[in-house]
């Protein structure tokens, strides 16, 4: 059944291990119900609906859990009836809020500094989220990537977040910009003529990743609000934030460079090492500092990446045991009834199985 004629469940399928719980920050999401009041929903009713309590945004560094800005997308698309919901330039760049992250990218040198940036610092905004940048021949590709949830991350969600980094990019360098390509893994809307003038550029579906083309000339234009000293001070609290977050741990970096290597097979521990430029035995010492093993690390992203990929029907069975590195779907069939107590057909279908409201 396509994505747009069915809605997830609100709460997880259940399971005998809790996953790592990822957020956004409270601030992101109080620009994205201000774009829902801008799109005329009814805001306070639709936090009643999805059970949020409103008075949780307001508290200092107050975070998100991805599931709950997922059903409360996934609420507003309906209600809106409306499946280009926040589809606009002007929505996207009057609505976002990227707080310090959106000050220490404008001091930066030039744009491609400034998304390297926000690369750096994305999980102060959402650690769900993974921006990345994939220089090729003619430019740079952005990469929109999410993670950690157990429900399926609405299309809308992702297109409002690709469109806020390229209005972001717009805002800094003062200039119209004119992206080269646009890919996203979702077929092809009916109509997909608010995509092509929101993005103003060629668009691909059913692609590999969820990502934009910026030209190299673009990346190298300089920033009008360049300040190196105020940079520095921005990137010390950030980076006091991300030691708060625990996403300066090594663990964490462990789990990043086995989810980049999973796709080609399951991971040694001494190939990961030497991904993060480390002896293996270093390595081993500053996990066992914190208190954790190779191994549950590897185990720990797989679960969450097999969340991630059931929750997405275009990919087969066969398709995420291999993206996982499994060696056979015996072993991934295994996996998934010790995370989850269900094999993953039934984990996959209990995620699909609460009939849709209709867009």
């Amino acid at each position: 059944m396509p994505h747009a004629q069915r809605r997830p469940q609100r709460r997880p399928a259940c399971s005998q291990q809790q996953p790592e719980l990822r957020t956004s920050s409270a601030a992101w999401l109080e620009g994205v119900l201000s774009m829902f009041e801008a799109e005329g929903l009814d805001v306070p009713s639709l936090l009643r609906e999805a059970g949020f309590d409103p008075d949780s945004l307001h508290r200092q560094n107050a975070r998100v859990p991805v599931d709950e800005i997922s059903v409360l997308w996934q609420l507003a698309v309906a209600r809106a009836g409306k499946s280009t919901l926040g589809l606009h330039r002007d929505l996207a760049a009057t609505h976002s809020k990227l707080g310090t992250v959106g000050h220490a990218m404008s001091c930066s040198a030039d744009l491609g500094a400034a998304l390297t940036r926000l690369t750096r610092y994305m999980a102060v905004i959402s650690d769900a989220t993974a921006f990345s940048m994939q220089p090729e021949a003619h430019g740079c590709w952005m990469v929109m990537e999410h993670t950690g949830g157990s429900l399926p991350i609405p299309r809308q969600r992702v297109e409002y977040a690709l469109l806020t980094v390229l209005m972001q990019c717009q805002w800094l360098t003062r200039r119209e910009l004119q992206p080269l390509a646009l890919e996203f893994v979702y077929p092809p809307p009916a109509d997909d003529r608010l995509h092509r003038e929101a993005f103003g550029c060629p668009i691909r579906y059913n692609a590999p990743a969820n990502r934009l083309l910026l030209s190299a000339a673009d990346m190298a234009m300089p920033l009008p609000t360049y300040h190196p000293t105020l940079g520095e001070m921005q990137e010390h609290l950030l980076d006091d934030q991300l030691n708060l977050l625990g996403q300066t741990t090594t663990s964490t970096l462990v789990c990043a460079e086995i989810a980049r290597r999973l796709p080609h097979g399951e991971p040694r521990r001494q190939d990961v090492a030497a991904g993060l430029g480390l002896a293996e035995r270093t390595l081993q010492r500053r996990l066992q500092e914190e208190s954790v093993s190779f191994q549950s690390l590897l185990d720990r992203t797989r679960r969450e990446l097999a969340q991630q990929y059931l929750a997405e029907d275009r990919h087969t069975l066969t398709d995420v045991a291999d993206m996982l590195g499994f060696v056979d779907s015996s072993n991934f069939f295994r996996a998934c009834k010790r995370w989850f107590g269900l094999p993953p057909a039934q984990y996959r279908a209990r995620i699909w199985d609460t009939p849709a409201l209709a867009h």
